[in-house]
């Protein structure tokens, strides 16, 4: 089985909700296929309008939302997912990718619409020339992981490492990466950091973890960081 990712960017005349209800109207549809084994979207939607200071932007402009599909092969049924979006979209762009997931979200489940409860970081990573790629992948996922889960509110982590790119002309990138926080951690950088709202010298010393440990192997003029509302509209079985 395969696992694609999708990067879009919706038209200039449909707003973020609109850009969400189309999107969720077309997957919905497409997860019918038995071909298609699972199917996520995260949008950047009203709904985490308040999580917008956590906006990075190393390339402009940034993705409005991303599809992640898992098929038998890509190279026979990717076509299916590509006709279905193309529709909506101003642009995407598609890679494989492998993926890790660290922390599986367990007791946040998605409601009755296929939303998962407050916002997903959907992250875009380039490497830094300074590493090479297996000094790079040892400290982001044998070393930062536990860093990130210990120091956060996260309770959803899936790191996704690109193999390559396959629809024409998709930029160079390195990784993906989808961490779950409570709604909370929209607006509070005590929530975000998972300690007490009076409890700054926590906030700090979490902060500072992280920011130390990010700094090993992410330079910050080669990340994009997007808040977004997840729906998971077929699950893996």
């Amino acid at each position: 089985m395969e696992k694609l990712i999708y990067p879009l960017w919706k038209p200039e005349t449909t707003d973020s909700d609109g850009f969400r209800d189309q999107l969720l109207a077309a997957l919905e549809k497409l997860a019918e296929n038995p071909a298609i084994r699972g199917l996520r979207l995260a949008v950047a939607d009203s709904a985490v309008a308040s999580g917008s200071q956590r906006r990075m932007a190393a390339t402009r402009p940034l993705p409005d939302a991303m599809v992640s599909a898992w098929l038998d092969t890509a190279a026979g049924q990717r076509g299916e997912v590509d006709a279905c979006l193309e529709e909506w979209v101003s642009r995407f762009h598609c890679y494989l990718v492998t993926e890790s997931e660290p922390l599986v979200n367990r007791n946040h489940p998605p409601g009755d619409d296929g939303r998962v409860p407050g916002m997903c970081h959907v992250v875009f990573l380039q490497r830094p020339p300074r590493l090479s790629a297996s000094e790079w992948l040892s400290i982001w996922l044998e070393s930062h992981t536990e860093v990130a889960i210990d120091t956060q509110s996260t309770f959803g982590y899936r790191q996704n490492v690109i193999v390559r790119g396959l629809s024409y002309a998709a930029p160079p990138l390195d990784a993906m990466i989808e961490e779950n926080f409570p709604e909370a951690a929209m607006a509070s950088n005590h929530a975000f950091y998972n300690v007490a709202e009076d409890d700054d010298e926590g906030l700090a010393r979490n902060a500072q973890a992280m920011m130390e440990s990010v700094a090993r192997f992410i330079d910050f003029d080669r990340i994009d960081v997007i808040p977004m509302s997840e729906y998971l509209l077929k699950p893996l079985a």
